[in-house]
């Protein structure tokens, strides 16, 4: 199958969210290692590791977004016929669509906020707004893939990566 697109880009947000989760787990493991072996730490191992947690957080929730492949439930949506979960399926992605535009917003204002109040982290005193900017823009990504599968089940639902859309059980009829 022909990748276009939508589907290069959807790749590329998995894998940013994958190298996010290789970054955090790379500062715990060092910083336990140098506290265990060298009585020592990374300077600001703390600080580090809420941001890159917070980044990794909207990362994967732009990750999953698009996939659906997060924990859901389906008890009313496998009681009804297939047209009405087909529109079951469009109201809970515009509504999920709803809630992360709101989220992308608010975190704005976060960065905004820590840029303006000059925010440092405690050893080194770098800028934390860098870190909740990397974490807006997966947020960003979040929106646009929602977008992107809110476009892909109203108009071409066998072009979703989800399990249940595979199947021709869930063409309307």
């Amino acid at each position: 199958m022909k990748k276009n697109f939508a589907d290069r880009f959807i790749n590329g947000i998995e894998w940013l969210a994958a190298i996010f989760v290789g970054i955090v787990a790379l500062n715990i493991f060092v910083n336990v290692l140098l506290r265990k072996f060298f009585s020592t730490s990374i300077p600001d191992y703390y600080d580090f590791g809420r941001m890159l947690l917070g980044i990794l957080i909207f990362w994967g929730i732009a990750a999953t977004s698009y996939r659906g492949g997060h924990i859901t439930v389906d008890l009313l949506w496998g009681a009804v016929n297939k047209r009405w979960k087909r529109i079951i399926d469009v109201f809970a992605t515009l509504v999920l669509l709803f809630v992360v535009i709101v989220q992308t917003v608010m975190l704005f204002d976060k960065v905004e906020g820590t840029w303006k109040d000059n925010v440092l982290t405690y050893d080194l005193n770098l800028p934390t707004w860098p870190f909740y900017a990397v974490a807006w823009v997966g947020d960003i990504c979040a929106v646009l893939l929602i977008a992107v599968r809110t476009w892909r089940l109203v108009f071409n639902p066998e072009s979703l990566h989800d399990e249940h859309f595979d199947s021709p059980m869930h063409e309307v009829e």
